[in-house]
């Protein structure tokens, strides 16, 4: 089976990923035991799990490269593997405060609370806790979102487990080419058939989270795989409350025209301003 990922181990970028076990002479400098056993009910994927999930004590991960890079995080293909099976997961890995290219505008945290006083105040002041706050931040966020869009039926992958700053989720790979990702929508051209289904896929997925109270922030046909026939929505971390953020809807907006622009460039014209309407209705 191929993957479309550098198979080139690469220990600066995965150091930051939980116990990476480099110490155990059985494992190579790319393996680790899995941390499945380790975690707390709510690190893990909302059950019940599919049955790709493997929870085997014994499985071990093995680092098969880097799939994406990002100004954030970097997202790795990671093979889970007992004696009898297998399965590639997705582990998108945050970098720390120092590393990061990018750091998210607070525009996308309006409205959003922090727990612990401390690390309230530590954010506030940028102390060296606060920037380890921060880092983490992010990856909490997007677990948590992860796990209530597939729990409300929204096309994202599924999130098996978080460890750390690091999200392992559903490898979604192009079922016409197994063992590759499934390509981002901004670089197909499909057929009208198709594209009318995409567009029917995108509003309804746009109207779930809409209902939920909440818009995407970022979205884009960057942030949308297109496997095979159906949809799916990735890159979750920014979620925005509409009715928390004042920039609710001026983002929520946004993600409209950078859709429909895509969609209407590829034959199927609609308009940005009537989604944006039909949103907004579902939200309140």
């Amino acid at each position: 089976m191929k993957y479309s990922a550098d198979r080139q181990h690469d220990k600066t970028s995965s150091r930051n990923s939980p116990d990476w076990n480099v110490l155990d002479d059985s494992l190579a400098d790319n393996q680790r035991w899995s941390t499945w056993p380790e975690l707390e009910k709510l690190m893990r994927g909302p059950t019940p799990y599919p049955a790709f999930v493997i929870e085997d004590a014994a499985a071990i991960d093995t680092d098969l490269g880097v799939l994406k890079t990002g100004k954030e995080a970097d997202v790795f293909l990671v093979e889970r593997a007992t004696e009898s099976r297998s399965v590639v997961l997705a582990a998108k890995r945050y970098r720390s405060a120092d590393q990061r290219l990018f750091h998210r505008s607070s525009t996308y945290t309006e409205g959003r609370t922090v727990r612990r006083s401390r690390d309230a105040r530590a954010l506030k002041n940028g102390s060296g806790y606060g920037r380890e706050v921060e880092a983490s931040r992010w990856a909490n966020a997007e677990w948590t979102y992860l796990r209530m869009a597939h729990e409300n039926g929204i096309p994202v992958p599924y999130p098996v487990q978080i460890c750390g700053t690091e999200i392992m989720m559903e490898f979604i790979e192009d079922p016409l080419n197994p063992g590759v990702a499934a390509p981002r929508l901004q670089s197909t051209h499909p057929s009208p058939e198709v594209l009318q289904s995409y567009w029917e896929q995108l509003v309804e997925a746009m109207s779930a989270f809409a209902r939920m109270g909440f818009a995407h922030g970022d979205l884009s046909p960057y942030n949308v795989l297109a496997a095979g026939d159906r949809l799916v929505i990735i890159d979750l971390p920014q979620l925005v409350d509409l009715a928390g953020n004042l920039q609710g809807a001026e983002l929520l907006a946004r993600d409209c025209k950078n859709m429909c622009t895509w969609f209407t460039s590829r034959g199927l014209v609609v308009d940005d301003g009537d989604l944006l309407g039909e949103l907004l209705a579902a939200a309140w």
